[in-house]
């Protein structure tokens, strides 16, 4: 082979290299945006079990076709508390079998036959119909869904096409002999092992990696020798995402992504230990045959699947193993306790738009029960007024207030992330409602204000007057905790229930208001009295405003969830 071929090769193979990557990644977020994060949330609630665990990251990671997407994800339930360390070990372990799914689906560009049924099975001969139904879809398609699967199919057959552009490339290499003399090198275990963790550090894709040595199959120069080690490299490797995701993390988190390194080094030592033991004794005539796509694909799946049987009955082990890697003292405790306020706001989710908004819906129904609760303790300091009660309650609003600027500026990072229209609404209506709910902790230290007022002023108070008070603190009382029922459940029967208590609340405060300058008039209760009510009222008023707001944001954009 000349040079000048050898570098329109290698040009050929850089460029296959990048249709490949490229349409992995364009299937991976068609594939992601699909499931809507649904899959995610599925993993969230189903991992009490341990076999349970591993079966559903199998099948998420091969729907959503990269490990390192679902080990990332765990990190980030993790960090955030809504997983368990011992969840996530299954779901992580899980999420190695799944990828083997995409080694397989690449091992179909190795078939060769006759048959016309067989070769319709050959990605190149069905590759172009997928393409053309899917850029159909994705140019005609009014419906979100249906530009997504679009995406999923020309991402595939990007994939194949780069896939079968690589085998292509370096298919002439095999009449080379430096490349096959290079080959040869890495049947030493140690430096296939090396360079296969290296490769998928680098691509951070244990899938492309493990496709790049399957079109390197293509040449007939890659044995079974060099092919074993550097896939189990490549499972070594592909923990390097997870690792870097959990930088800054919570300790837990951490650990979460130790137990992912662990478990593939540790399987892979066993296996490297216990396959070239047996080959130093029985001397597999297999080795130096030349690899095959299926092949690969086979070696993949059996290890995954072998280290996952072996390794399960031991996750309590690798859990300790984690635990004593990563310690925690009493002061580091106290720091997370403060994190983990926050921490379902974790960047780990934005690539997963849906997710990251439900992960935040859920900061912003912890802000509206804090916005309940204070507003609950000011309307029981109006006539019971106590300093420590007022402490808390400007402890608690500095609290919402953090709330705020927090999940605003998560949003804010989703906004950036967000392709589907439905997901941009949902920011628009956790923006505005959050807003409110912070309008109505003001109004609650308002109130509390107003209370210490009283307290001091000592004023007798006419039995009627308190009376039509209480009455009407348990009106807005009301109306904030169906604002805040409905707001946290969903239940769109009970935010068309706001308008009419709205309505209500603003007869009241008329009335209120009317009977108030009536007792002045008639010197029945003191003039200063009569301020009171008015700057109560006015608060009562607006927060009755307020929830009439997040209802009718909430029913204009259908449901959260």
């Amino acid at each position: 082979m000349s040079v000048s071929e050898m570098i329109f090769n290698a040009l050929t193979l850089v460029g296959g290299l990048a249709f490949f990557l490229y349409g992995m990644n364009v299937m991976g977020d068609g594939l992601t945006r699909l499931s809507g994060g649904r899959l995610e949330r599925v993993l969230e609630r189903l991992t009490d079990n341990r076999i349970k665990a591993v079966l559903l990251g199998a099948a998420v990671t091969a729907v959503i076709q990269s490990s390192s997407a679902t080990t990332v994800t765990v990190v980030g339930f993790v960090n955030s508390g809504i997983m368990k360390l011992g969840q996530a070990v299954g779901v992580i372990m899980g999420a190695n079998i799944g990828t083997t799914v995409t080694s397989w689906l690449l091992s179909l560009t190795g078939i060769e036959s006759s048959n016309l049924f067989v070769r319709l099975l050959k990605p190149s001969s069905f590759t172009p119909v997928l393409a053309l139904i899917g850029i159909i879809l994705i140019m005609a398609a009014k419906s979100e869904k249906r530009r997504d699967t679009g995406s999923i199919l020309i991402g595939f057959a990007v994939l194949m096409f780069g896939m079968e552009t690589m085998s292509g490339a370096v298919e002439p290499l095999a009449d080379v002999p430096e490349f096959t003399g290079i080959l040869t090198a890495f049947s030493h275990p140690f430096l296939g092992m090396l360079a296969g963790l290296l490769l998928t550090a680098v691509i951070q894709s244990s899938s492309a990696s493990v496709g790049i040595l399957q079109a390197l199959c293509a040449t007939g120069s890659l044995p079974y020798a060099t092919a074993l080690p550097i896939i189990m490299g490549q499972n070594i490797g592909t923990c390097v995402t997870a690792m870097l995701s959990s930088v800054g993390a919570s300790r837990n988190a951490r650990r979460a992504a130790l137990v992912h390194l662990y478990f593939n080094i540790i399987g892979t030592t066993v296996f490297m230990l216990v396959f070239y033991g047996l080959n130093a004794i029985l001397h597999f005539s297999f080795m130096g045959q030349p690899a095959g796509a299926v092949g690969i694909a086979f070696i993949h799946s059996c290890f995954n699947i072998g280290a996952t049987v072996i390794l399960l009955p031991f996750s309590k082990g690798l859990e300790k193993l984690s635990l004593l890697t990563v310690r925690e003292d009493e002061r580091e405790r106290e720091e997370q306790k403060e994190k983990r306020m926050f921490a379902n706001l974790d960047v780990r989710f934005l690539d997963t738009p849906a997710l990251a908004l439900e992960q935040c819906k859920r900061s912003a129904d912890e802000m509206a029960e804090l916005t309940k609760k204070n507003m609950s303790l000011a309307m029981k300091s109006v006539g019971d007024y106590r300093e420590k009660n007022h402490i808390k309650l400007e402890k608690t609003e500095k609290l919402i207030d953090q709330y705020e600027e927090q999940i605003t500026e998560y949003l804010r990072k989703i906004s950036a992330h967000i392709l589907l229209e439905q997901d941009s609404q949902r920011v628009s209506l956790l923006l505005y409602c959050i807003r409110d709910f912070e309008r109505i902790a003001d109004h609650a230290c308002n109130i509390m204000n107003q209370a210490k007022k009283i307290a001091k002023s000592r004023a007798e108070w006419p039995k009627k007057t308190v009376e039509e008070m209480e009455g009407y603190m348990d009106q807005v009382q009301r109306i904030l905790e169906v604002t805040v029922s409905f707001f946290v459940s969903g239940d769109l029967a009970a935010a068309r229930q706001i308008e009419g208590m709205e309505d209500q609340i603003d007869r009241t405060n008329k009335e209120v208001k009317k009977q108030n300058m009536k007792r002045i008039k008639k010197e029945k209760c003191a003039p200063e009295i009569g301020i009171f009510i008015n700057e109560l009222s006015i608060n009562f008023e607006r927060v009755a405003d307020h929830c009439e707001n997040v209802a009718m944001f909430f029913l204009e954009n259908g449901d959260t969830e």
